[in-house]
């Protein structure tokens, strides 16, 4: 047997391939360079734990350029917290029976009606029943039988339901799409 067609490597080369092929280097490249054999190589990286970290590609950089964007984030970061911060004072408010749930966004009408119930007693809860029932009659499905009310998640999916098409317009979902959602 002729031993001189052997690719016999070095301790060194190997270090040295495993450093290039950790950097980022390709294992095809690096077989061909060191004429190594590319399944040799897959081997000793297996059976040595070679390790490439992954590498993360840098966010393109928008059109408009980093300054603009950054501001427009900004504009846009404030405005959502100027418009969480308005509901959450008329909330707070209504939570607290300062006022009526009326001025209350639809959608958070079931959370509050919940925390009246359980915190401002009997009383007030009948109140905003009639209220509620008058100006949405579907709502009447918030009380059982016995004239409990359910809980926040079974009101919000009454409401959801109820006013699917309002839903769907204030997600954006045109006519005819993603037609069983909700």
């Amino acid at each position: 047997m002729d031993w001189s067609d052997q690719k016999i490597r070095s301790e060194e080369t190997w270090a040295e391939i495993r450093r290039q092929w950790e950097a980022g280097e390709t294992g095809a490249s690096l077989a061909r360079r060191y004429q190594v054999g590319l399944a040799n190589l897959w081997r000793r990286r297996a059976s040595e734990n070679w390790y490439r970290p992954e590498r993360v590609d840098p966010k393109p950089e928008p059109v408009e350029g980093w300054d603009r964007w950054a501001r427009a984030k900004l504009e846009e970061f404030e405005l959502r917290l100027a418009e969480q911060r308005a509901v959450a004072m008329v909330l707070a408010a209504a939570m607290r029976g300062e006022a009526s749930p009326a001025g209350v966004p639809l959608w958070h009408v079931g959370f509050v009606l919940e925390w009246r119930a359980e915190h401002l007693g009997p009383e007030v809860a009948a109140r905003d029943r009639a209220w509620l029932t008058e100006a949405h009659p579907w709502a009447e499905r918030f009380w059982n039988d016995e004239g409990r009310l359910g809980r926040a998640g079974f009101l919000d999916a009454v409401t959801l339901m109820a006013n699917r098409e309002a839903w769907r317009e204030e997600m954006g979902l045109p006519p005819g799409a993603a037609e069983d959602v909700p």
